[in-house]
């Protein structure tokens, strides 16, 4: 006999679309609008499973499912929220929901649920012994995408399993590793991030694991590696793709044994912490290459999470634009305010830099713009010098130093024709056309390698620590870099 369930839904439409689904299944289905309905049908009559609105005419469903638990501890809920927001979908999870829906929802998907929280009703309660969510959460977003994104971070909260972030530059990998460590169990624990890209080879084991006094030369003093640093809380590894292969094997040994050793020590160390990795890489054809370990990446993409670009949440940038205006202004920029034509604009832009290169321009139009209000005329000139491109010049060199040469022309015309317009001070020929060819070539290599310094310095030939010290020498940002290209 199938079960009864309980709706409790105050807008008619969505409730006759489920309960025509549900009883096409077989289920029995009892609807009702609010909060002292529900409260009165629980408390005459037992159910399988209850699907419950948020915002009800007497009040808040969530708020008030511990006198459901009361009345139905062992009964599964699923709720189901117009109110597409990451605090939303953790509240639902602290509430030991079953399932949270957003809406709209795939009816068919949500169906499948309700079959399989019905049938594994005696396992389907979560630990409920999270803190209330503080406001203020790191995530901006309510379209589908990002949904997607939500449901996933919820249900890594309550446990310590693996997780792997996949993204591009850009999409706030970052921000997701700091919200499954805020909103989780080691909250109260610190939060380490490392960029393992940055770590050179031979150093990998010291910078992750430690050294003791005396274990290599310039090792004058013991060093607690990032693992130990992480006790109790979440140790973040970062651009995990461009990790030596040799590093990549010791990362391995010591997520397999679960103990690490200090460099030069004997002392066998438990680690206690809990392992988010993230890369902007495609992982598998380097697998394939033999650069990346299958087995390493098995082992960290336990729960792998995938943040989508931004041109494939076209519907948030709304939302994230206005936020960090907020942002802008509270941090001392001019307090600005954005019109739906303005909004509309940004929101058919390519972003290919990700939310970083919407940040990093709507910063800049909160100090350039004359107006509190920003249209899309205020907008436009902004967008139009960042589609132009223009080659930004060394220090001390005027924009217009090189004459324009056709697209075929050979690089020892341009640099004569250079040689032939630039007359700089006696003694600074040779820096001067040094910086000249260095910046566009710094500038196509960030572009191409998405701003990953270790790439770029790897496709130049040149070490990382050259890069960083002519990218400062240039005043090159490598972020600008990337948005420009």
């Amino acid at each position: 006999m199938k079960s009864r369930i309980l709706l409790v839904e105050d807008d008619a439409s969505i409730a006759l679309v489920i309960t025509a689904a549900l009883e096409a299944e077989g289920y029995y289905v009892t609807r009702c609008a609010s909060i002292s309905e529900r409260d009165r049908l629980l408390a005459g009559q037992t159910y399988g499973l209850m699907l419950t609105d948020v915002v009800l005419t007497d009040g808040d469903g969530m708020e008030t499912l511990g006198r459901v638990r009361e009345a139905a501890p062992h009964m599964p809920v699923i709720i189901l929220s117009a109110q597409n927001t990451l605090d939303t979908a953790v509240r639902a999870s602290d509430t030991g929901a079953f399932e949270y829906f957003p809406k709209p929802f795939d009816l068919d998907e949500l169906v499948r649920t309700v079959r399989q929280a019905i049938g594994a009703s005696e396992s389907a309660a979560f630990d409920e012994t999270a803190d209330d969510v503080a406001a203020g959460l790191p995530l901006v977003g309510r379209s589908p995408a990002m949904q997607t994104v939500y449901r996933m971070i919820t249900r890594v909260l309550r446990n310590d399993l693996t997780v792997l972030i996949l993204g591009e530059s850009g999409t706030g990998k970052e921000l997701v590793a700091e919200a499954i460590h805020q909103l989780g169990k080691r909250s109260a624990g610190p939060f380490i991030a490392v960029n393992t890209a940055a770590i050179p080879g031979d150093l990998i084991e010291s910078e992750l694991f430690g050294h003791e006094k005396g274990a290599f030369t310039g090792a004058v003093t013991r060093r607690i590696g990032k693992f130990e640093q992480a006790r109790g809380g979440t140790l973040f590894l970062d651009e995990i793709g461009d990790m030596p292969l040799e590093a990549q094997t010791r990362l391995l040994r010591a997520l397999q044994s679960g103990r690490i050793r200090r460099v030069g020590g004997t002392e066998e160390i438990t680690l206690d912490c809990r392992i988010v990795a993230a890369t902007n890489r495609d992982l598998e054809p380097m697998i394939a290459a033999g650069t990346f370990r299958e087995d390493l990446y098995y082992r960290l993409a336990v729960v792998p999470i995938a943040l989508p670009p931004l041109r494939e949440r076209a519907d948030d940038i709304e939302a994230l634009a206005r936020h960090f205006l907020v942002r802008a202004a509270a941090e001392g920029l001019p307090r600005r305010q954005l019109t739906a034509a303005g909004a509309a604009l940004l929101a058919r832009q390519p972003w290919r830099g990700n939310v970083r290169e919407l940040r990093n321009f709507i910063y800049r139009l909160a100090l350039l713009a004359r107006d509190e209000v920003i249209d899309a005329a205020a907008i436009e000139p902004l967008l139009a010098q960042d589609r132009a491109q223009p080659s930004a010049s060394a220090p001390g060199l005027a924009p217009a130093t090189l004459a324009p040469l056709a697209p075929a022309a050979d690089f020892a015309e341009a640099l004569a024709s250079w040689l032939v317009h630039e007359d700089p001070a006696e003694g600074e020929l040779y820096s001067a056309a040094l910086a000249a060819f260095e910046r566009p070539l710094f500038l196509h290599a960030l572009a191409v390698t998405g701003g990953n310094q270790l790439r770029a310095a790897r496709l130049l030939g040149i070490n990382r620590n050259t890069l960083r010290k002519r990218l400062s020498d240039l005043a090159i940002d490598p972020d600008e870099a990337v948005m420009r290209h």
